[in-house]
């Protein structure tokens, strides 16, 4: 039996990198009834071993990590260089250096062993496809293997790849892309249209993430073929969150998002703030050389409570995220959707 068909909830945790995905956030999804993820971006295997080994201590319910798939090519440093020099303002203001801006592959190697030697129940990537050998070493230690499309070509990869699960990502979703090529030509298809093409073109369980915030929400994701429902935003006030103050005043705002390459040099929805409006449209496609390049400006700027330098990412509805705790949120996502689902149901109408 698949992890997806034991939960008794239809509703995973989005894997929040850089602080918001916290073991206590994670154990409680899962012990709703859901399925609770841990994000190993930007940490080191040291940290995501202790990560994993906390959540376990407060759940003994299935767990998933999420993993950035490393690869890829160094940008040219004139990219970035020049948009160092730009920053340089920033970086006075804020009274801290810029970081030294460097391409790597975010420890994905170790991480994966690492994850092989103490599995949990799901590991998941973004970013591109992990290598068969990747796939096979998980599979081999008994975990599943769900891989982040957001395109039917992406989704037929994908499934070629061996992957047991696929998270269709719309374009509405917060934080970074999950496309394989981080180029002008990316799928901009919307959760729903990418729900209903990749259904079409696969036939494996597909996991539904874009800005999914309420029980209707997860109603509709259900009812046009996923098999879950994967929430981010929606957590980001939850009590159990590591979400910064700023982050967390900000989410709960009407201000609308914007996709952009500011805090990190890849492609990524965060609500509009004065550093994207000031450096987005000249942001170079140099992942992840920028984002050691503003990492230590983003870190003062949550430390000073400043929401106008960091990257606030949320998905488009983030204004309807609740302060709530997880486990409460969880089971109530789950009691709105079954209600909106027989409503929907009463308005088809008894068939003759």
């Amino acid at each position: 039996m698949s992890v997806l068909d034991q939960l008794a909830l239809p509703i995973v945790l989005a894997p929040m990198a850089g602080g918001p995905c916290t073991p206590q956030l994670a154990a409680q999804v899962s012990e709703a009834g859901g399925l609770g993820f841990l994000a190993a971006g930007y940490l080191s295997t040291d940290q995501l071993g202790e990560s994993v080994a906390t959540a376990r201590q407060l759940t003994s319910r299935s767990l998933g990590v999420n993993v950035f798939v490393g690869g890829g090519y160094a940008a040219d440093p004139e990219r970035f260089e020049a948009y160092a020099l730009r920053l340089a303002g920033e970086a006075e203001r804020l009274c801290v250096p810029l970081g030294k801006p460097r391409f790597d592959d975010d420890a994905f190697d170790a991480k994966v062993a690492a994850l092989a030697a103490d599995p949990v129940a799901v590991v998941s990537f973004t970013f591109g496809l992990p290598s068969q050998p990747s796939v096979d070493a998980l599979h081999a230690a008994g975990s599943e293997v769900w891989l982040t499309v957001t395109s039917p070509e992406e989704a037929r990869q994908a499934v070629a790849r061996s992957a047991d699960a696929l998270i269709v990502q719309g374009v509405e979703a917060g934080g970074h892309r999950g496309v394989f090529d981080d180029d002008e030509a990316a799928s901009d298809l919307t959760l729903l249209a990418a729900l209903q093409l990749i259904g079409a073109a696969v036939s494996v369980p597909l996991v539904a993430a874009g800005s999914i915030m309420t029980g209707a929400g997860v109603a509709a994701v259900l009812a046009g073929g996923a098999s879950a429902a994967q929430l981010g935003t929606a957590y980001l006030r939850t009590t159990e969150a590591g979400t910064s103050p700023a982050q967390r005043e900000a989410t709960a705002t009407e201000t609308p998002t914007v996709l952009t390459r500011a805090f990190t040099g890849r492609l990524a929805r965060g609500i509009a703030n004065r550093f994207h409006h000031e450096h987005g449209a000249v942001a170079p496609r140099a992942y992840p050389e920028v984002h050691h390049l503003t990492a230590p400006l983003r870190a003062q700027a949550r430390a000073d409570g400043d929401a106008d330098a960091i990257n606030l990412w949320a998905g488009q509805a983030h204004s309807l995220a609740e302060e709530v705790d997880a486990a409460e949120l969880t089971r109530r996502l789950a009691a709105d959707a079954r209600a909106a689902l027989k409503a929907a149901t009463q308005r088809l109408g008894v068939p003759d």
